[in-house]
C-alpha cells in the first residue's frame, strides 16, 4: 500500500532524472581515486600526495556544496543542475586535451571535479520537493543512490586507463555526461510553488540552530566514510595486498556497490522504523567493521568482506540521515542539503587524506581507520543525547505524520 502510493505522489520522472545526474556526477567526482595507481607511477607521487590528490575533489566538492546550496534557492534546482554539469564537462575536456601533468595540476583538476560532487546539493532538493513528508526518507534514497556512480570509475576507469592512457579516460567520461545532461534537460522539472530565496545572512542564520550542527556531524560520519573509502580503497588494496589496479579497482567497486545499492533501503527502513533508531545500529556496525578493518587482514578477500559490511551500514545511515533533515528543515532543505553535504564531504576528504599520510607515517593505514572509527562511536553517543529531545518536540507526531 505504501509503495504504490509512493509512486502516485511526486514526479517520477524527476526522481529518476534527477537519480541519473546525481549518479554520472559522482562517477567523475571520485575518477582520480582509481587512476591514481597509473597516475602516480607517471609522476612520481608520495603516499601523502597521492592520499591529497584523492581527497581534493572530496574538499571541493564539501565547500562548493554551499554554492550550489544557494544557487538552487534562487535559481531553482534544474538551472543551478546545469549550471554544474556544463562546468564539469568543460573541466573534463580541459584534462582530456592533456594539460594535467605534474601534482598542481592534478590539484587544479581535483577542485573542478569538485563540482561534480556539489551535485548532491542539487539532486536532493530537486526530489524532495516533490514529495510529501511521509516519504521524504525513500524519495531522497533514491534520489541519492547516485552515491552508485562512485563504483562506476572503480569498475571501468584503471581497466580505460591501461587500454588508452589516463589522460583519454577523462574525454571517454564526457559521454555519459553528455547523455545524463540530455535525460536532465528533458525529463526533470522543478516542483510546482516558489521557495522563496534568503540572503547570505539567513542562510547563516541556519548555523545558530544546534540541530543544524547535529546533522552536519552525523553525515559527516556516514557519508564521509562511504565517500572515503570510495575514493580509497583501490589505493589501500594495491598497496596493502598487492593487487592489480584493475583487480583492486573491482574490489573496491564491489565495496561501493554495496554501500550505494543500499541507500534507498536506509531511507525507507528510515521511513517504517524511524530515522533514530536506523541510524543508531548502522553507527554500530560500521565503527565495529571499521574497528576490524583497521586490525590489517591478512587476506584480501577478507578485507573486502569487512569493507562491503563497513558500507552496508554507512550506506544505510546515508539515506537515515536525510529522513530526518526534511523533517527539521523543510523550509530549507535547499541551505541544509548544502551544510549537511558539506560536511560528508569534508569527512570524506579527511578518511582519504588521513589514510595516506597515515600509511606514509607509519607505514600501515591503522591509526587513520581506528581514528575513523571512534567517530562512528562518538556519532552514536551524540544520537543518544539528541533523541528524546527531537522525539518531543520537532519529531513529535503532532508535529509530522513520519516516525522519527
Amino acid at each position: 500500500m505504501q509503495k504504490t502510493s509512493f509512486w502516485k505522489t511526486g514526479h517520477t520522472p524527476t526522481l529518476l532524472a534527477s537519480f541519473f545526474y546525481f549518479d554520472l556526477s559522482f562517477m567523475v567526482w571520485v575518477l582520480l581515486g582509481p587512476l591514481a595507481i597509473q597516475i602516480s607511477k607517471d609522476l612520481g607521487l608520495t603516499a601523502a600526495q597521492k592520499g591529497l590528490v584523492v581527497a581534493t575533489p572530496l574538499l571541493a566538492g564539501a565547500l562548493l556544496r554551499i554554492v550550489m546550496g544557494i544557487l538552487v534557492d534562487h535559481l531553482k534546482p534544474k538551472k543551478a543542475g546545469l549550471i554544474g554539469q556544463v562546468i564539469v564537462i568543460v573541466g573534463l575536456c580541459w584534462a582530456w586535451l592533456g594539460n594535467v601533468n605534474s601534482y598542481e595540476q592534478l590539484l587544479l583538476l581535483g577542485i573542478i571535479l569538485g563540482v561534480a560532487g556539489a551535485a548532491f546539493a542539487v539532486a536532493l532538493p530537486l526530489a524532495s520537493r516533490w514529495y510529501p513528508p511521509e516519504h521524504q526518507g525513500t524519495a531522497l534514497g533514491i534520489a541519492g543512490a547516485g552515491n552508485s556512480g562512485t563504483a562506476f570509475a572503480a569498475l571501468f576507469a584503471p581497466s580505460l586507463a591501461i587500454a588508452f592512457g589516463w589522460h583519454n579516460v577523462f574525454g571517454l567520461a564526457i559521454i555519459p555526461l553528455l547523455v545524463a545532461l540530455a535525460v536532465y534537460l528533458i525529463f526533470a522539472k522543478d516542483a510546482p510553488g516558489d521557495v522563496p530565496s534568503k540572503s547570505l545572512g539567513e542562510y547563516l542564520s541556519v548555523l545558530k540552530d544546534k540541530d543544524a550542527w547535529w546533522f552536519m556531524f552525523f553525515y559527516s560520519v556516514t557519508f564521509g566514510g562511504f565517500s572515503g573509502l570510495a575514493s580509497s580503497l583501490t589505493i589501500y588494496f594495491n598497496t596493502q595486498y598487492g593487487l592489480s589496479p584493475v583487480t583492486a579497482g573491482y574490489f573496491t567497486a564491489a565495496c561501493v556497490f554495496a554501500g550505494s545499492l543500499v541507500r534507498p533501503m536506509g531511507g525507507r527502513i528510515a521511513d517504517r522504523i524511524g530515522g533514530i533508531k536506523t541510524l543508531s545500529v548502522m553507527y554500530v556496525i560500521a565503527a565495529a567493521f571499521l574497528f576490524i578493518a583497521s586490525t590489517g587482514l591478512q587476506s584480501a578477500t577478507a578485507a573486502v568482506i569487512v569493507f562491503v559490511g563497513a558500507m552496508l551500514a554507512l550506506g544505510t545511515g546515508n539515506g537515515a540521515v536525510f529522513q530526518l533533515v526534511p523533517q527539521r528543515f523543510r523550509k530549507e532543505m535547499g541551505v541544509m542539503t548544502g551544510l549537511v553535504g558539506m560536511a560528508g564531504g569534508i569527512g570524506g576528504f579527511y578518511l582519504a587524506s588521513s589514510l595516506g599520510y597515515s600509511h606514509q607515517l607509519t607505514g600501515s593505514y591503522q591509526v587513520g581507520l581506528t581514528i575513523f572509527a571512534s567517530l562512528g562511536v562518538i556519532a552514536l553517543l551524540g544520537l543518544s543525547l539528541v533523541k528524546k529531545r527531537w522525539r518531543t518536540t520537532w519529531g513529535s507526531a503532532a508535529m509530522t505524520t513520519a516516525k522519527i
